[in-house]
């Protein structure tokens, strides 16, 4: 494309450089009329306070809040539904993706939540793969490459299809985003939506227990999770649900949901079935308890010393004789 100028002189302009001119005018307009329109609407910290307490105190809100990752002895936390719940009603951010890295192997996006208001943002770059793991292959599948998990069990790495690609990028961009968001919002209302979301969860399961099982155990059955599967992962029938028990299974399946594990790994990491201590725990406490047993058959196996035998050679501290005699 060819300008004139005043002096009637000819400037030559790169196609390229004018599609990158005009993006880059087209995202300066967008942020300044973001922060025009926050000046204009300024938000209010208590009506946003307000407004996520009466979202938490819905139950089929407080259903999807929370997230339970079962490490240890749990690990709990905001869900993604949360976290966009928090930035809507906060008011004045602004979420933006851009693609900065794209070839055969991987993706690379950066995400930016920006609070145009107090002219604060977070952001982060995040990686997609194009390939998927696969304990398995099919006939004429040719695996990229295969590694062993930390069962020393084989899996292969094939390259992804387009869905894969694109479910990756969005769970691990919705993940981005709740952590990007999430520090925007103050910490003590996070806290405070927590409590109230549990009591929630609790008051509801309390109304009929039957019927949240039910709706729990019909919601795993969405994602290919079957009550015999829970029923393994608990350790005993699924028919017969402690309210802990219910809260974590909720957590575990908005977890599932929101991809940030898969049921496979939530069988991997081990559960909780005295609430306390995971089952890897109890397998050591098993195998420990064995070991003693053991032992004590071998103790109660040894010959016995008869009575008046050797009575008269002293014996060390353990009871036997000394290698002298």
């Amino acid at each position: 494309m060819t300008l004139e100028n005043e002096n009637k002189n000819s400037l030559q302009i790169n196609p390229t450089q004018t599609a990158a001119i005009a993006v880059a005018e087209q995202a300066k307009a967008l942020v300044f009329s973001h922060y025009e329109l926050a000046l204009r609407r300024p938000r209010d910290i208590e009506q946003t306070r307000q407004s996520l307490l009466k979202e938490c105190k819905r139950p089929s809100f407080a259903a999807i809040a929370r997230y339970n990752k079962p490490i240890g002895k749990g690990i709990t936390g905001p869900s993604i539904r949360f976290a966009e719940a928090c930035i809507r009603l906060y008011r004045n951010v602004v979420v933006m993706t851009q693609t900065v890295f794209d070839d055969e192997e991987r993706r690379i996006i950066n995400v930016k939540c920006m609070d145009v208001e107090e002219n604060v943002s977070y952001n982060q770059d995040v990686t997609v793969t194009k390939t998927v793991e696969r304990r398995s292959i099919k006939p004429g599948e040719q695996p990229i490459k295969t590694r062993l998990n930390s069962k020393s069990e084989m899996l292969y790495i094939l390259p992804a299809t387009d869905d894969d690609i694109l479910n990756k990028q969005n769970a691990l961009v919705s993940k981005a985003i709740r952590t990007l968001g999430l520090r925007l919002i103050p910490a003590d209302i996070i806290d405070e939506c927590m409590d109230v979301v549990v009591e929630t969860q609790h008051k509801q399961d309390a109304v009929d227990p039957d019927a949240a099982k039910r709706k729990m155990l019909d919601a795993f059955a969405g994602l290919g999770v079957s009550a015999a599967d829970i029923a393994v992962y608990l350790a005993h029938p699924a028919d017969v649900l402690t309210p802990k028990e219910l809260a974590d299974l909720r957590g575990i399946f908005q977890a599932i949901k929101d991809g940030e594990l898969s049921w496979r790994e939530v069988i991997d990491k081990g559960q909780v079935t005295d609430e306390t201590k995971p089952l890897t725990d109890n397998k050591k406490g098993i195998a420990a308890a064995q070991a003693k047993l053991d032992k004590s058959k071998e103790v109660k196996n040894e010959p016995k010393r008869e009575p008046g035998q050797d009575d008269d050679l002293p014996l060390d501290k353990d009871g036997n004789l000394p290698l002298m005699y």
